[in-house]
Parts: structure tokens; sequence; C-alpha cells
């Protein structure tokens, strides 16, 4: 299927549906692109970033959804590799997974995760150098092209989905896109040569996939929407068009995600800023909001 339309309107009607209330409080990450802490791995320099603020939200009561490119499984040919170079991260996700406050969705840099018997393969058990045995990881843990949250009394939804749905070469030929970066922009990628395939990187593609997703939005009543995949954060005012991006966790120096709570949705930057003792500390910073859910309303 070569239409956006075609492929949103999949994703939306396969999603998995996932209730929630104004008591809830959710947060939402992606692009995180977990690498295997190599030159290349864009993640490794905002990991303790990451890792702090998703301490935060585990004790806060948060659940977490991730939408889409986790893990960078096109740099990088298996999961095992960037598991241990980034165990602490994972090991605090198990906690959300247990709990069952882990929502996972795949994206274009992790799309082998839409195959359950590759997800049960390389994410159910871990290999504990310590004991020489297989221990439990992300038992029975599924990813989803999209989820929808519903409020329970309102009814309203929000659309969560990587979104590269609507960028037909990275969702169509994405075998062919993940060949190209391991052969040939991983490296270029070590010299600070940008994959121009990418519409993180190539601002022509990410205008155009935006455009894309608002016309589906439009088409659909002004379906509230939140995706990732351009890495650029935005958080439309009520009665623009509902299109939330969450941004990435590997912009230079800080991470941007989206949170829900009290029934309001906010964007969220954590980074790390010098206090007047010369002290570094990562500290939470509201970039828009809270603006109540409820003012986006269909059409």
């Amino acid at each position: 299927m070569f239409s956006s339309k075609k492929r949103l309107d999949k994703a939306y009607k396969e999603a998995k549906v996932v209730p929630f209330s104004n008591s809830d409080k959710i947060i939402l990450f992606s692009d995180c692109h977990r690498g295997d802490n190599s030159f290349a791995d864009d993640f490794a320099n905002n990991r303790n970033i990451y890792f702090h603020a998703l301490k935060h939200y585990y004790a806060e009561g948060f659940h977490y959804c991730e939408l889409g490119d986790g893990d960078e499984l096109w740099e990088n040919i298996s999961f095992e590799s960037i598991f241990n170079a980034h165990k602490n991260v994972y090991m605090l996700m198990k906690l959300f997974h247990e709990d069952n406050r882990l929502h996972m969705i795949w994206g274009n840099h992790d799309m082998v995760y839409r195959d359950p018997n590759y997800v049960s393969k390389h994410l159910s058990t871990y290999f504990d150098q310590k004991t020489g045995e297989e221990l439990e990881l992300f038992c029975n843990i599924q990813y989803h092209e999209a989820i929808i949250l519903k409020h329970i009394e309102s009814g309203q939804e929000l659309f969560l989905s990587h979104g590269h749905q609507a960028d037909w070469w990275n969702y169509a030929f994405w075998r062919w896109s993940r060949f190209m970066v391991r052969v040939l922009w991983k490296p270029l990628n070590v010299m600070g040569i940008a994959d121009p395939t990418s519409p993180a990187k190539n601002y022509k593609e990410l205008i155009k996939v935006e455009r894309r997703i608002k016309k589906w939005i439009v088409e659909n009543k002004n379906r509230l929407t939140v995706v990732g995949h351009t890495h650029r954060p935005r958080f439309p005012e009520p009665g623009d068009i509902a299109f939330f991006n969450d941004g990435s966790c590997v912009h230079p120096r800080s991470i941007t995600g989206i949170e829900i709570e009290n029934g309001g949705i906010s964007l969220i930057k954590w980074q790390i800023a010098t206090t007047d003792d010369g002290t570094l500390k990562i500290v939470r910073v509201l970039l828009e909001g809270p603006q109540k859910l409820i003012d986006y309303k269909t059409e």
C-alpha cells in the first residue's frame, strides 16, 4: 500500500485501545534510537537525562508509551548489543512492564518488532553474565503499530503512532533503507554526515510527512493525533489541526516528550542545567501547556 491515507487508516483500525481517565498519568516518548554505545549511538549523549526522567515517571505512577524507534535496529544487527550497552534503562522499563504500565509501538527503525515471534525470541529473556542463566526481561510484551488512548468518561480518543505511515519510503522500503544505513550511512554518521532519507535530517521530507498527517487528521474530523518520526516537537492550540509530535530523545543535550495528566496535555523537555553554585542537575522544563484535552474537539 503506497497511500499514506490507507496506511494510517489501517493503523487506526487495528490499533490497541487503552482506556484512561483523568486520574491516569501518561508520558509519551519516541525516537530514543538506543544503540550500542558506539560513536554512532545518538542516544548515548542523553542516556543519563532519559534514565533520570524515566525514574521520575516510574516513581510518580505514570504509564510509559513509546511511540516507535525506541531501539536502533538499522545501525545495529542485534538487540543484545543494545541491551548490554544500556542495561539500566531496560531494567527500569522492565519495572514498567511488570506493573502493566508499558505500552510499545514500533517505528521504521525497529519495524522488526511488528513480528510477534521476533519479539518473543529476542525480548522475553536476557543472559545474565553473573549467574550464567537466562532471566526474564519483557515476557509476553506486545508491540503495536498504533495505540488509541480512549477517555473513559468523555469517549475522546488520542491516536498514537510513530508517524512513518506518512513516509512511504521508510514504510514500504524500510528493509532497503536499513541496508543503506548499515552499509553506508552508519560510518558516514560517525564523521558527521547526515542520512538524507531521514525526515529528521531532511527538512523538505519533514514538511511532506507533516503535511500528509495533517491532511489525514482533517479528513477524520480533526482526530487528535500524536506521532514522532520527524523529531520535531509540535503542540497545536485548540481550534488548530490536532497534530502533536513528542519530538525525540536524541536532541542535542535534551529530550522532549508529551505528558498527559489530570485531563490535560503538555509538551515537556528534560535537560541539564547549572545551578548558582556550579552544580549540574537534570531538570524538567514545561514548553507548552497544560491544555485541557477536551478543548481539542472534533468537528
